[in-house]
């Protein structure tokens, strides 16, 4: 005789798309589960015949009178009522490869006990047809288990895309990027809204991560800060979700450049130094973005002791990255980007000779078709003119970089850098020549 089993009471399948339904699912709330699934007509005492639990308890728990943690428990209400196991962070379960899955009340047969009698019953008078037919059932449940726990077709493909997208612009309009990067995204949608086994989930979660954070990034770049923030959230949340420190502190870091760039570096010190916290000691891409970034964020606070400190700490997780996590892309931390980080740093710590060294240095790092960041040090060049007492020389540089833009990069985050510029030479040289244009060409639509 086989261990027989209770027949599962289905949650209504109505629940299986409720988005509160699915939220308690994934936080291992039962309280809710249950009680949405009794109002929903199913009684205690089905849900509890169901589990293999007592009447009493599943009332307690619906009620908050009692809690579930013991993984057995929790895979016999998964079987039970048939919760999918990517709700409850569970691999698949063995009844989800099984189609059509039972309603409620219905008991047509379709369970393992009912299964391995019917084959052993057809199989028992010979190589049938009857017999063949049941074999052939049965094999096909097996390919449908293992095709659900296989990774779905497109995952690998959209990995390979977000890879693709980190290499930059290329040249290319931020909006042309966008638009490219967005339609990528968007095919990340039904993978989420489908139940995955843990480990696929938790990759999809990692490329939503990936793909969110460069949609922010190209946002900040153009001048769209609020929804760069918002979209920085969402690849926070994808990136804690997929279980990598790494990816959540390069979040976190990228994050902390909107505040820097758009007036609040207070705020961006504060990010910086929990991705920092988030990314810890070992010298990785992520923890020399974050101290980068922080380095910017206290200097421009005018706290130069502690810009100063981080920038010793990028240096050093610099000089000890594995030649993978020197790549030029955005999810990265090559060379050049970092001498771009220490550009605008120590140009605003006033330390104009190291900031022209490292100028040049990205400059010769650069491709020719880095257009954003070419601007952006030479107008770090321009400041660090201003400061070294040459303010007319930096007015016309900045006006030449300007002018040299096409209209697509004229915006956003180079706007803003030579706005700031404009903004920190003293009131009684506004008057002159160079000046006056410059703050012209920025006011001009």
């Amino acid at each position: 005789m086989g261990d027989l089993r209770p027949s599962p009471a289905q949650i209504p399948p109505q629940l299986l798309h409720d988005p509160d339904f699915v939220r308690a699912a994934r936080a291992r709330d039962f309280t809710t589960m249950f009680a949405m699934t009794h109002d929903s007509q199913v009684s205690y005492c089905r849900m509890a015949e169901a589990c293999e639990m007592k009447h009493e308890r599943i009332a307690k728990i619906a009620r908050g009178e009692a809690t579930v943690t013991a993984m057995g428990t929790i895979e016999r209400i998964a079987d039970g009522l048939q919760i999918p196991g990517a709700l409850l962070g569970l691999a698949a379960r063995p009844w989800e490869h099984r189609s059509p899955t039972p309603h409620l009340e219905s008991d047509d047969g379709d369970d393992p006990v009912n299964r391995r009698q019917l084959l052993h019953g057809a199989l028992a008078v010979g190589l049938t047809g009857a017999a063949l037919s049941a074999l052939t059932d049965t094999r096909r449940s097996v390919d449908l288990a293992l095709a659900a726990d296989s990774e779905p077709a497109e995952l690998s493909d959209l990995e390979l895309a977000a890879e693709a997208h980190g290499y930059g612009y290329h040249g290319q309009p931020p909006t042309t990027v966008l638009t490219e990067l967005a339609a990528d995204f968007a095919a990340l949608q039904p993978l989420l809204d489908s139940p995955q086994p843990a480990a696929t989930r938790m990759r999809v979660c990692h490329t939503v991560g990936q793909m969110a954070g460069m949609i922010a990034i190209i946002l900040h770049d153009l001048g769209a800060r609020h929804q760069a923030k918002k979209w920085f959230a969402t690849a926070a949340k994808a990136a804690s979700e997929s279980g990598d420190r790494q990816l959540h502190a390069w979040v976190l870091a990228r994050e902390a450049m909107v505040p820097l760039n758009y007036g609040a570096p207070r705020a961006a010190a504060a990010l910086a130094e929990q991705a920092r916290q988030i990314a810890g000691t070992r010298p990785t891409a992520s923890a020399t973005l974050a101290a980068a970034v922080a380095a910017r964020a206290y200097a421009l606070s005018h706290q130069p002791e502690q810009a100063r400190q981080a920038l010793r700490d990028a240096d050093t997780f610099m000089d000890k990255l594995a030649p993978s996590a020197r790549a030029d892309t955005w999810l990265t931390h090559g060379e050049q980007k970092h001498h771009v980080h220490l550009s605008h740093a120590l140009t605003a710590l006033g330390d104009t000779r190291r900031a022209q060294e490292s100028q040049q240095r990205a400059l010769a790092l650069s491709a020719p078709t880095s257009t954003m960041t070419r601007s952006l040090l030479a107008i770090d060049a321009a400041a660090c003119l201003h400061k070294d007492g040459d303010t007319q020389q930096a007015c016309w540089k900045t006006v030449d970089v300007l002018k040299s833009l096409p209209a697509a990069y004229r915006t956003g985050l180079i706007h803003r850098r030579a706005t700031d510029l404009c903004r920190s030479i003293p009131a009684h040289r506004r008057t002159e020549h160079a000046l006056t244009e410059l703050q012209e060409l920025l006011m001009a639509p």
